[in-house]
């Protein structure tokens, strides 16, 4: 009896797994826009960042300040803040209607001033699906201590 209960119970896992890992097309859409945003930033590519957010843009940094599209972009752009790395863990996507809600853990390191300083943050970004494209309309984050 022994040797049947065990393949079963692998089987059940395995199936199990995959279910909670499953994503919906939405879901998968909305992970490929966080990527390439995530790249966007790491590149400060002006292109790139203004594609992906809408034009009612609010981001939210963990110091405080908030900046719409325009300070947002050209922060980035310019290289007044230069994110030299971002890793992006225990991510999770959420979506009713036409926005998608996604938080994440975001690890990484950016120049401000001269200055290089490590970030441990707590992601929450807004995302609305504007025609075909996903656009990233909100970003809070939070210091994780």
């Amino acid at each position: 009896m022994k040797k049947f209960l065990v393949p079963i119970i692998i089987v059940a896992c395995v199936a199990t797994t995959q279910v909670v890992n499953a994503q919906t097309p939405d879901e998968k859409e909305v992970a490929v826009a966080v990527e390439a945003l995530r790249k966007a930033i790491l590149d400060g590519d002006k292109t790139r960042l203004e594609k992906i957010s809408a034009e009612k843009l609010s981001y939210g940094h963990s110091s405080g300040q908030i900046e719409n599209k325009e300070e947002f972009v050209a922060a980035l752009a310019t290289g007044k803040a230069d994110f030299t790395r971002i890793e992006i863990s225990d991510q999770k996507i959420l979506i009713t209607g036409n926005t998608a809600i996604v938080r994440h853990v975001l690890k990484g390191d950016f120049v401000l001033g001269g200055t290089t300083t490590t970030l441990n943050l707590s992601v929450m970004l807004v995302w609305q699906k504007q025609g075909k494209d996903w656009k990233l309309l909100a970003r809070q984050a939070i210091k994780i201590v």
